[in-house]
């Protein structure tokens, strides 16, 4: 108000003059600086880009604009919905409510809790729907993403969203897949061919990060075949530098044609789950079968061999005479699974199935899983250092017998002896035989009382040396029944005998 005042009448115009004064000199300074740094670039021109430099650059720069059109319309955002009910609690015998609202409630009254979720999807199928006009649209995403989820949405590239209806998941390999109906003709994904996937590799991942819709962001292929990352996937998994984050779930992974390599899953993060350049995606030939038998049966079947698998150690390695030799070991067996009925054995070392390379226990885990149950297939492996083809007829997977741990053979994980093991267990110089690393819960081992930390130091009364010799007794003495001798502390135990 006071500035208001002091600018009135008189003062006011010459006010006016000196500011008109003040902008015109600004703009004739501006002026001749430009003109100066005009003058400057006509007497000292900057570097010229190359032109071929510059047409390759916007070649690549044409080629991800026509990944981005071609991608886009087939990635989805998926919006999710969890209801959960919960009894109201009471505190003292008074209701919650009376402390949060509407006390007229009596106690035992459920709660609803709705909590939301966001991922991506990829649209892989197309059906009539059901009538003329409409379309059965399937969209793959992660079967973390679908969760419990009680509701279920789509929202497409345009933003038009549709109810969808999950139509089958499954955790081993964490996917799953939703449909939804459309009277619009929308593209499909084109699917890849994982396996040709190289490191160094264009890698441009496109989804929903964060809720930021139709998001693309480009990076290369940093490793292949990874294994970890969430507890119980047996996928193995693409590894990119490409920026991922919460939301890019589900989503594609498209190498420079354009076509699904992979499907986004999870990063590692030291952030909080931030990108840092280490995200990782499920090789899109892990996914193919699992399209149909979720559209055809909703749920994915998996192959059995029934067998326990374990990447041995260097010190197992070496004890079995396999340094240098990539593989699985098989641990424990199944009794009467398909393994057993084709002759594989405990302590068997497989290197390939069906002549394809076996890399560890994750792969042919994922590979066991691929097959059809009913296929018969040849497993390359190394016994007593002797290598040998088995050919096994392979059965369906079930949940049931594959948790039966009474029928694991024995039952019982052991790795030589080292210093360190020898050191902390005070072990005199002269025990020879196999640490117990674990025992399985209700397996033959587990009954006859077999315990960790012990020392397996026979087999039916044979002298157990080293790693070769325990599963080359258990082939050839422990047919029917078995029991152990161990040295447990400073005593030498027998066990009961367990028969089969």
């Amino acid at each position: 108000m006071n500035f208001v005042k002091r600018l009135s009448g008189k003062n006011f115009f010459v006010f006016n003059l000196v500011l008109l004064g003040i902008l015109f000199g600004f703009v004739l300074a501006l002026s001749c600086t430009k003109g100066g740094n005009r003058a400057q670039a006509q007497e000292n021109p900057s570097v010229v880009i190359p032109q071929d430099a510059l047409s390759a650059a916007e070649n690549l720069q044409t080629a991800f604009r026509a990944i981005s059109d071609k991608v886009l319309p087939s990635v989805v955002e998926l919006k999710t919905v969890s209801v959960r009910r919960q009894q109201v609690p009471n505190f003292n015998g008074i209701p919650w409510e009376f402390f949060f609202g509407d006390p007229n409630n009596g106690e035992g009254r459920e709660r609803e809790f709705r909590s939301q979720g966001l991922g991506s999807g990829i649209i892989v199928r197309k059906a009539n729907g059901g009538n003329s006009k409409t379309f059965t649209y399937y969209v793959l995403t992660n079967n973390h993403v679908v969760g419990d989820a009680n509701e279920i949405s789509i929202a497409l590239n345009d933003g038009t969203e549709y109810p969808a209806e999950l139509i089958g998941k499954d955790e081993r390999k964490d996917l799953a897949m939703v449909s939804f109906q459309c009277s619009d003709d929308l593209p499909l994904a084109v699917l890849g061919d994982s396996d040709t996937v190289m490191v160094g590799d264009w890698a441009i991942a496109i989804g929903n990060p964060l809720g930021f819709m139709s998001s693309m962001t480009m990076g290369i292929v940093s490793a292949v075949g990874r294994t970890g990352g969430p507890a119980g996937n047996i996928n193995d998994f693409i590894q990119t530098d490409t920026s991922i984050n919460q939301g890019n779930s589900g989503g594609a992974l498209v190498n420079i044609r354009g076509e699904v390599i992979g499907i986004n899953t999870w990063i590692a993060s030291s952030s909080g789950g931030g990108s840092v350049g280490l995200g990782f995606a499920i090789p899109i030939n892990n996914a193919k079968r699992s399209i149909d038998e979720f559209i055809d049966n909703g749920e994915i079947s998996y192959g059995w061999l029934g067998v326990s698998l374990t990447d041995p150690d260097r010190d197992t390695l070496q004890g079995l005479n396999l340094s240098g030799k990539r593989g699985a070991l098989v641990s424990q067996m199944f009794l009467g699974s398909p393994a057993e009925k084709g002759g594989i054995q405990p302590g068997d070392f497989i290197t390939a199935l069906n002549g394809k390379e076996v890399r560890g226990m994750n792969q042919l885990t994922l590979m066991v899983g691929d097959l059809k149950p009913g296929e018969r297939v040849s497993f390359s492996l190394i016994r007593d250092g002797v290598q040998r083809n088995i050919d096994v007829r392979i059965e369906t997977r079930s949940n049931e017998v594959a948790a039966e741990n009474s029928k694991l053979w024995p039952g019982v994980y052991v790795i030589p002896i080292t210093d360190a093991i020898r050191q902390s267990l005070k072990l005199d110089s002269k025990i020879e035989g196999l640490y117990v690393g674990q025992v399985i819960s209700r397996s033959p081992a587990a009954v006859v009382g077999v315990t960790r930390q012990d020392i397996i130091t026979a087999i039916n009364g044979e002298r157990v040396r080293d790693i070769a010799s325990f599963y080359r007794i258990m082939r050839e003495k422990a047919g029917r029944e078995i029991w152990f001798d161990v040295q447990r502390g400073d005593s030498t135990l027998e066990t009961p005998k367990y028969k089969r």
